[in-house]
C-alpha cells in the first residue's frame, strides 16, 4: 500500500508528530492511515538500506522513537518498507525509502 504525499503534507506531519524534531521520538502514533505511513516511511531511514538486523536491532532503535515498537515495526513489513525473513528473525530495510 502506497499513498501519494506531497512535500508539504510529509513536512507537516513530521513536525506535527516529531515535536523534538525529526530525529527525536514520536509524540503519538496517529490514527490516519496515510499518516501511519508518512511516519513508518520516516522512521525506516534510521536503517541502513541492505544491511540486515535481527528483530532485537529493529526492536531497539524503534525503541527510542515509540514505546509501540512492534506496531511500527508490523507496519514496515506492511507498507514494503523492510522485508523480514520467513522465520521473523531477519529485517532488512528495502530501497523503496
Amino acid at each position: 500500500m502506497t499513498f501519494i504525499v506531497s512535500d508539504r503534507e510529509r513536512e507537516q506531519t513530521l513536525k506535527n508528530l516529531f515535536r523534538e524534531g525529526p530525529d527525536g521520538p514520536l509524540d503519538v502514533f496517529p490514527s490516519k492511515e496515510k499518516k501511519k505511513f508518512i511516519v513508518s516511511e520516516h522512521l525506516a531511514k534510521r536503517f541502513d538500506k541492505g544491511k540486515t538486523y535481527s528483530e532485537q536491532e529493529v526492536n531497539e532503535i524503534l525503541k527510542r522513537a515509540h514505546p509501540e515498537f512492534a506496531t511500527i515495526r508490523r507496519f514496515f513489513v506492511d507498507y514494503g518498507l523492510m522485508e523480514r525473513s520467513d522465520d521473523g528473525r531477519v529485517y532488512k530495510r528495502t530501497v523503496r525509502v
